[in-house]
């Protein structure tokens, strides 16, 4: 019976999300949470991977909150636009959420997005509800928090020129986070090491996002000079037409060659951002934990389910000393239909 009902609470799960694009794509939000299951210290991590499953299909749910059913105060939470706040945001900005929610009215932060404090508050739901062993609390929150982390560590979610379209960038957006990581990610080591603890959670989120903001700057850059010097033809995939193609969600293709390139240039910036998201949400979690006062969770599962999942654990944790993770085999949002069209 509990087969029969995962099983379609799977098929329910996947009919629910086709048609939408999600932020750093279905596969790097999966991997990112998955991946940081496998950086917690034990006890937490034997907890977590029992629910390993839910954890990492409901990293994408955020976004089905936007796309699906169309949450207008769920886009915000997503987001900070930074230069929309000013030329010295990071310096002016009220840096804990009450001060945010209090000085700043609700269509500005509506507007120009509301991410860094979302992050913290969601932090603090996270340790009560670890100090209060709130078992279906503790999972929904922390896959949820490890969305908007992964959001902070994708650098147009951190500024208004989020798709290019201040500089005639149009699609940069889909293109770092969703086809040059299906095409480039499993070649990323997501080995983080252990999860840090982090002794200031406000501070650290700030710092968190102004990284992830310099790294903007970067990536908008690399892409400007080389469509420069591309050849115009091969930028974009086009058509028999010399039509752009977009993919089942509207996005743009790219060319492989382009694709490759725009990476080369980068020089491993895809990497060092999906890792710094492994990085940080892991120990958004520990720290949660640790400061809820290391609750014994063991309790919340059955020792049978928990005993069962460590010979599981045990092949991963040998996948991941190698930087690798087991297949998750998320829906692909570029490859699965991509065709095929040569220019002379």
């Amino acid at each position: 019976m509990k087969k029969a009902l995962k099983k379609i609470s799977i098929i329910l799960f996947l009919s629910f999300t086709a048609g939408f694009a999600f932020a750093w794509g279905r596969w790097g939000h999966q991997y990112i949470n998955h991946a940081s299951i496998l950086a917690l210290p034990n006890p937490l991590k034997a907890f977590f991977y029992n629910h390993a499953d839910f954890i990492t299909e409901e990293s994408v749910v955020p976004d089905i909150r936007k796309y699906t059913i169309g949450d207008k105060a769920e886009f915000p939470r997503h987001y900070i636009d930074l230069e929309d706040y000013g030329p010295d945001a990071l310096q002016t900005l009220p840096k804990d959420y009450q001060s945010a929610y209090a000085k700043i009215n609700k269509d500005s932060l509506s507007k120009k997005g509301s991410l860094p404090w979302t992050i913290e508050e969601m932090q603090d739901k996270l340790t009560a509800a670890f100090k209060q062993k709130s078992k279906n609390e503790i999972l929904f929150i922390a896959a949820t928090l490890g969305h908007y982390i992964g959001d902070a560590n994708m650098p147009l979610h951190t500024s208004s020129n989020h798709n290019g379209k201040q500089t005639n960038q149009q699609g940069i957006h889909s293109l770092f986070e969703g086809e040059m990581l299906e095409m480039f990610g499993k070649t990323i080591n997501l080995n983080t090491g252990p999860a840090p603890y982090f002794n200031d959670i406000n501070k650290t989120t700030w710092e968190m996002i102004a990284t992830s903001n310099a790294c903007a700057d970067t990536l908008l850059k690399a892409d400007a000079a080389l469509r420069k010097s591309f050849p115009k033809k091969n930028i974009l995939l086009l058509d028999d037409a010399d039509k752009p193609v977009k993919n089942q969600y509207g996005d743009l293709y790219f060319s492989d060659d382009y694709v490759k390139t725009l990476h080369k240039n980068l020089d491993g910036l895809l990497e060092r951002r999906m890792r710094a998201a492994v990085y940080y949400t892991s120990g958004f979690w520990y720290t949660a934990w640790v400061n809820a006062g290391k609750p014994d969770l063991s309790m919340l599962d059955d020792g049978n389910i928990t005993k069962k999942n460590q010979k599981s654990l045990k092949k991963e944790l040998r996948l991941w000393q190698k930087g690798k993770l087991i297949n998750l085999k998320p829906q692909p949002e570029f490859k699965l239909i991509k065709p095929i069209y040569t220019h002379d």
